[in-house]
């Protein structure tokens, strides 16, 4: 059934506006007339967004508008999406294991949703199951907000009878994510902001303090010592050409995400560089691996079959080098090997993950084995996390004060001579 957003002049004068749903946009007006609403402005909605009607002779979307269009729909839930269905997960993991039919706690989501597009998201799966068609399915018709991994689960929670208890580890599953997901980019974050302070501090001196002095230095008429000599060529450089730089690393940055998305061989060369940089890579591939083991354990808990699990967990381990492991693995179970050979054999998880694995097949507890590893590597990207920002504070303050201690001397060194004469 479609729905509707509308705007409307309510009794008294007030301007009332919301969603609603029917079968046509007549009957969706005439739903509305009951309720002592007048319509003023009435358009379908699909997914929280407007269906725009194009009309004979006028021009579609611009470029720009599709290209964001393609690009988004290209992708699974964002960070801002996985947040806000990590919650209502949450509540709808309540609700049911209270005993409540999914179709009241679906009435119950829509009712207390504050964001419209989650409204009209979650009343259109409610619509859905009302004509008869699985939870699951009608989660599929919304990619962007949920994952392979989600509706996965849901189908085998339903199949299982035990749907609450799948929703509740989703909702800890993508906690979990979240959590690590903010460990990675908080260790980011403070190196980022050092190089662009320090690129913007160099960039002013450069443009700015650079050119005043050396220009006084060159009214005297003496020849400049061969490090000042430099840094005015380099200053000369930036104040003509500085466009050329941030067009330069704008168009190396596009280009290595391009690769990065499009081509699997790129892909791949990028995060096994990165796999190799010092701390850094250790913290990726912990990242990665702790990844892997805590949704595959999650998968695996919830009733997924094993090479599913696997399939779906190559999807979203995060660096290629661990997901062409995993696809290395599915391919060998599906030949009738055990998990942990493949998974030894690879070269891309750490001895010990294969021997735990092992231990954990051979005493059938495979997805608590799996668990503990999470565990455990969360813990470590703590201590990788705290190494990494230790070890990158003084290196940053050291390569900032080295180039800011040249500018000072090259603009020093000539001064001191003039007044040596």
């Amino acid at each position: 059934m479609p729905i509707y957003e509308y705007k409307a002049f309510a009794s008294g004068g007030k301007t009332k506006s919301g969603i609603i749903d029917a079968d046509t946009e007549r009957d969706a007006r005439s739903k509305l007339r009951k309720n002592d609403l007048l319509v003023t402005q009435l358009t379908e909605t699909r997914g929280g967004k407007r269906v725009r009607k194009t009309k004979k002779g006028e021009k579609g979307p611009g470029f720009l508008a599709r290209l964001s269009e393609k690009r988004k729909s290209g992708r699974g839930p964002g960070p801002r999406e996985s947040e806000i269905i990590g919650g209502v997960t949450r509540q709808l993991a309540t609700l049911i294991g209270s005993g409540i039919a999914l179709n009241e706690a679906l009435n119950a989501i829509v009712d207390q949703a504050e964001n419209r597009q989650l409204e009209t998201m979650f009343r259109q799966i409610r619509e859905s199951i009302q004509q008869g068609m699985s939870f699951a399915d009608a989660l599929g018709q919304h990619p962007g907000w949920f994952s392979d991994l989600y509706i996965n689960m849901v189908q085998a929670g339903q199949a299982a009878g035990n749907l609450d208890i799948v929703l509740s580890r989703i909702a800890d599953y993508m906690q979990a994510q979240r959590a690590l997901r903010r460990k990675i980019t908080g260790a980011l974050l403070y190196p980022t902001m050092m190089v662009s302070l320090g690129f913007l501090v160099v960039t002013v001196l450069m443009t700015k303090v650079v050119p005043e002095i050396t220009g006084m230095l060159l009214d005297q008429g003496k020849a400049l010592p061969a490090a000042t000599q430099l840094l005015v060529n380099v200053s000369d450089f930036f104040q003509a050409y500085w466009w050329v730089v941030f067009l330069g690393i704008a168009g190396v940055s596009a280009t290595i995400e391009r690769v990065y998305k499009t081509n699997p061989a790129g892909q791949l060369a990028i995060d096994r560089a990165l796999l190799k940089v010092p701390v850094l890579g250790e913290l990726l591939r912990k990242a990665a691996v702790g990844r892997f083991t805590r949704t595959f354990s999650t998968l695996l808990q919830s009733g997924v079959p094993v090479i599913q699990g696997l399939e779906i967990t190559e999807k979203v381990v995060g660096n290629r080098v661990i997901a062409d492991a995993t696809g290395l693995i599915r391919t060998r179970v599906l030949e009738g090997t055990d998990i942990s050979g493949p998974l030894k054999s690879s070269g891309a998880f750490p001895t010990v993950v294969g021997y735990m694995v092992a231990v954990g097949e051979q005493s059938g507890e495979l997805e608590q084995m799996l668990d503990r590893i999470a565990t455990a590597y969360d813990e470590e990207i703590d201590i990788v996390t705290e190494r990494l920002t230790s070890l990158l504070e003084p290196i940053m303050i050291v390569c900032l004060a080295v180039v800011v201690g040249y500018i000072v001397y090259a603009i020093i060194q000539p001064i001191l001579e003039i007044g040596n004469i």
